[in-house]
């Protein structure tokens, strides 16, 4: 009974709010009232679209102080794992290690990118994904670098290092 009632009433909300945003002829006091409410819609779509501008290019290239190098579409800094083997198909990179290094992950077996010159691809995680691979070699986020143009992932354990552009790793 209250599960019926809560439904109800979650489709008389949605009603009154699409009948209050659908608008037809609109006057002066609806458009005045709908001010507020409309921000915050216009502002999701904003968002939406920034966000989705960002996910269709899965790395692009930026500047930083070590020259250029690979970013993934956020604009986060990307690395190589030097425990990775070229060309091997899957990732070294396991267990804690995906905590501090998640993989950068495409949509489709073919990303897109913008700038980088290195033959780009994928391979499967483990979890059915599809990890970005530049020449061959599967690249990574660093948890600790928190906004796009931190670097401070390179040369972690002497076996973590920025990609460049053409795929070569930059130690």
């Amino acid at each position: 009974m209250k599960k019926q009632l809560s439904v109800g009433l979650a489709v008389m909300a949605l009603a009154a709010s699409l009948t209050a945003c659908g608008g037809g002829s609109g006057t002066t006091t609806t458009t005045t009232a709908a001010a507020p409410a409309s921000e915050s819609p216009a502002a999701t779509a904003s968002a939406s679209a920034s966000a989705s501008e960002m996910a269709s290019v899965d790395l692009k290239t930026a500047s930083s102080s070590k020259g250029d190098i690979v970013v993934d579409g956020k604009g986060m800094s990307v690395y190589y794992f030097t425990k990775d083997v070229k060309d091997s198909g899957k990732s070294n990179c396991l267990g804690d290690c995906l905590v501090k290094w998640p993989p950068v992950i495409a949509a489709t077996d073919t990303p897109k990118v913008e700038g980088v010159t290195g033959k780009v691809g994928t391979i499967d995680t483990p979890d059915g994904k599809k990890q970005v691979t530049v020449n061959g070699m599967p690249v990574y986020l660093w948890q600790k670098d928190k906004a796009p143009g931190d670097i401070t992932g390179q040369g972690v354990g002497n076996v973590w290092y920025l990609v460049a552009p053409d795929g070569t790793m930059m130690k």
